[in-house]
């Protein structure tokens, strides 16, 4: 989803992935915007200036084609693939880095860390906000005419070959009954929670999930290591104070004991007009 200036959106889950040990000082991060945004776009600039300056860590926002477009109609899997063969050539990273994710983001960032096959090692897996579970809808797209062909095309043919290779989003996007929303539907998927089969009252907690029970990704693995914390904030989908960067992201782009934390907000809606607030 787009940062606008310094904004963004929320519905907000932060994970903190941290796969290898820690380190005696801050090590590079890399950072993965959303649907809808680009590294030039000065909400992503300045937020990863922003972890840059209170981290101590070096950050660097990798684009993925051009951007905006791309984020929509370059296949998921060809977006890993230019950010696995971009780290790979980044010298700075060859002893490890951090990855910052947002919204989308964070299926690439996935995508990377399972899938990039002789790149630098990993060490924390920072994923804010992340569609981890499938979506019931195109998250945060509005009202405008593009967004309503978009869902046009959902609600005809988003599971044909043509529309999952052709739009992003495609390819983790669920149908259950709810065709107005467009935030990160249900939030719980930002911790891996989603809908019982056939059921859309109610969200499974991911504990409760068969990709949690049966561990398919090493979720519970991680959760029975003591590396896995859920933590809920106030506010929209992406909308962060100061004071919650501090305190949830900016330890993890230092050495800091492993843990993985899952951040989600209370609150679900609203396009906001400013990511960092001051307090």
């Amino acid at each position: 989803m787009a940062f606008g200036s310094f904004s963004i959106f929320f519905s907000l889950a932060l994970v903190f992935v941290i796969i290898t040990c820690p380190t005696s000082h801050s090590i590079p991060f890399i950072l993965l915007h959303g649907l809808n945004d680009q590294c030039s776009n000065e909400g992503v600039r300045d937020f990863t200036e922003y972890l840059t300056a209170t981290s101590g860590a070096e950050g660097h926002c990798l684009e993925i084609g051009n951007g905006e477009m791309d984020s929509w109609f370059m296949p998921l899997e060809d977006q890993i693939q230019i950010i696995c063969d971009k780290v790979k050539t980044m010298e700075q990273l060859r002893k490890g880095y951090n990855i910052v994710a947002m919204s989308q983001g964070n299926l690439v960032g996935r995508g990377v860390v399972e899938f990039c096959e002789g790149g630098p090692p990993v060490k924390n897996f920072i994923s804010i906000a992340g569609p981890h579970a499938g979506v019931a809808s195109i998250p945060q797209c509005g009202s405008a005419f593009f967004c309503l062909v978009v869902d046009e095309m959902i609600k005809s043919v988003v599971y044909t070959d043509a529309v999952q290779n052709l739009l992003a989003p495609a390819t983790y996007l669920k149908l259950p009954n709810f065709e107005n929303d467009t935030i990160l539907i249900p939030k719980e998927t930002s911790w891996f929670g989603f809908y019982p089969d056939g059921n859309f009252d109610v969200v499974l907690p991911p504990q409760q999930t068969k990709l949690y029970m049966e561990d398919w990704i090493g979720l519970r693995s991680l959760a029975e290591s003591g590396r896995v914390k859920f933590i809920k904030v106030e506010g929209e989908h992406l909308r962060m104070s100061t004071s919650d960067i501090r305190r949830y992201v900016v330890p993890y782009l230092q050495h800091q004991p492993l843990k993985v934390l899952w951040w989600r907000p209370q609150k679900t809606q609203q396009r906001t007009s400013n990511l960092l607030q001051s307090n």
